[in-house]
């Protein structure tokens, strides 16, 4: 069996910068993280044996003289409430994600009702629209209906969106309202794209796809879609451990992606039990792109 590693994959360049950030050893035991600092499990782990405490929200008990806000984002009405509250912020953002903020904050100011493409439950999506009076998230074609009443509309995505998914609502969005005035600025960030991209591209040789990331990362899910989309057969897993023969069975080509909350550290563990899995003969491999690629 060939094994391939896609040629874009695992943490960008914004997750490595929070990572980086968050484990600095000047915050330790010194620092408390609003939310996940990154959707994956062993990132988690990681930081809660450095001592660094993480909550879900701003209100509860935190006994650390610093505070990060995470790669997501936050609304600025956060970094202005945990100041007040006494707090040093310490701000991990991803500069994609705030373009978006700065992007949907442009709209407002011209006249146009926000529109973001997302999920609302997200955090990025709280975090964009948390200091918006008033906006429209649309997830699916089943809720165009929402923005009926606008005459003019501004549009954003989550950074981590399906480039096709944005598209095709785009596309409908220009059909079903001809007479409203839309615009639009792309904004799934470079790393989602180059990822996308990538897996797609990797689908066209393989014949099973194995995708690695957190079980809550929206990146990692929109590269399962992708490659559930191209009719290959993947699998979603969050550590080596999760691997079993029976994916490979049978199997010529199996290709490997991560998204952009992976750090090479786990993809790499995943790719040499691939390796060495009982009863797989593997007849040729990539090898691991050099350390570099993991930030673009």
């Amino acid at each position: 069996m060939k094994v391939t590693v896609a040629k874009a994959l695992g943490t960008c360049f914004g997750v490595q910068d929070a990572i980086d950030l968050a484990m600095d050893d000047a915050y330790r035991d010194r620092l408390t993280i609003i939310g996940q600092l990154v959707h994956n499990p062993q990132v988690v782990e990681d930081l809660r044996t450095r001592g660094v405490n993480i909550v879900d929200q701003l209100d509860d008990s935190i006994s650390t003289p610093n505070v990060m806000i995470t790669a997501h984002g936050a609304p600025e009405s956060m970094h202005a409430d945990a100041r007040a509250m006494g707090y040093n912020v310490i701000d991990a953002s991803c500069p994609l994600v705030l373009r978006v903020h700065k992007a949907i904050a442009g709209f407002v100011r011209e006249g146009f009702h926000p529109v973001v493409i997302g999920q609302a439950s997200h955090v990025e999506v709280k975090g964009i629209v948390g200091d918006l009076d008033d906006y429209t998230v649309i997830a699916t074609s089943d809720e165009l209906e929402k923005l009926a009443t606008h005459k003019k509309i501004g549009i954003v995505s989550q950074t981590t969106q399906q480039i096709k998914h944005v598209s095709d609502l785009i596309d409908k969005i220009r059909v079903m309202y001809p007479e409203m005035e839309i615009r639009f600025q792309d904004t799934v960030c470079q790393p989602t794209k180059d990822r996308q991209v990538a897996a797609r591209e990797l689908t066209s040789e393989a014949d099973v796809m194995i995708v690695i990331g957190g079980y809550n990362s929206s990146n990692t899910k929109k590269l399962k879609m992708v490659c559930d989309e191209s009719g290959v057969e993947a699998y979603h897993i969050e550590r080596a451990s999760q691997l079993v023969p029976g994916m490979f069975e049978g199997k010529e080509h199996a290709g490997i992606t991560a998204g952009t909350s992976t750090p090479r550290e786990v993809i790499e563990e995943v790719y040499l039990a691939i390796l060495s899995m009982p009863g797989i003969i593997v007849s040729e491999a990539s090898g691991m792109p050099p350390k570099e690629k993991y930030l673009h």
